[in-house]
């Protein structure tokens, strides 16, 4: 799948590009994982679209019940189906969840979470959402819990590799506001209200990170 040439960037959950950045980046995503989650517990995906990525690292987190989520309920019964096809005993059904409204939040008295995670949102989305996330993370996150953001993300205010400022070039050429790489730095200040700071950052390949936060 890595040696198919990379579809248009489309970020329609249901896209070819979406697809192909998604297997692309799954095994990397995966390892990381491992070194963060919990053996048992709860993990939240935000953002979880197609559901390619939660379905398949369910199966390798037996002890973890993970529960999918996203703005667009059109995305629910492909996140659905790829959960019957993988036979993922460990996922629940969808949820709505959006980032810029808190009442859409589920209710921490019902559930609180090990780990939250999000991929590959920031590059097609503003800064603020992470405002949103850490608002949630501060509400939904067990006390020892975590926020995983995985991307590409630019440095004190700098590309970190040039094909991340080609890659850059090629989102700002589409000329929708609020598209580009984000600044770590940027993402540290917007979850700081809410008491939730970056804890770590993970270099993964293909030039992206894994954003590590905690609560403060």
């Amino acid at each position: 799948m890595t040696d198919v040439p990379r579809p248009p960037i489309d970020p329609y959950p249901l896209s070819p590009y979406v697809a192909w950045a998604g297997a692309r980046n799954k095994d990397p995503i995966l390892a990381a994982l491992k070194t963060l989650l919990p053996e048992q517990g709860d993990v939240l995906e935000l953002a979880t679209g197609a559901g390619l990525h939660i379905n398949y690292f369910a199966p390798h987190f037996p002890g973890l019940t993970f529960q999918p989520s996203d703005y667009d309920a059109d995305v629910f019964d492909s996140i659905k189906a790829k959960r019957a096809d993988a036979g993922n005993s460990n996922v629940r059904d969808p949820i709505r969840i959006d980032l810029t409204d808190p009442a859409s939040f589920p209710d921490p008295a019902q559930r609180l979470y090990d780990a939250i995670f999000v991929i590959n949102i920031f590059q097609v989305a503003p800064v603020a959402i992470n405002d949103g996330i850490a608002h949630l993370g501060s509400k939904l996150l067990k006390d020892d819990g975590l926020i995983a953001i995985y991307g590409p993300f630019k440095r004190d205010g700098a590309y970190t590799t040039e094909s991340n400022a080609a890659f850059d070039k090629e989102i700002l050429a589409a000329n929708v506001p609020e598209w580009g790489l984000k600044d770590i730095g940027d993402l540290e200040k917007a979850a700081a209200p809410h008491g939730v700071k970056l804890d770590k950052v993970l270099n993964l390949p293909a030039n992206n990170f894994i954003l590590v936060f905690r609560k403060a």
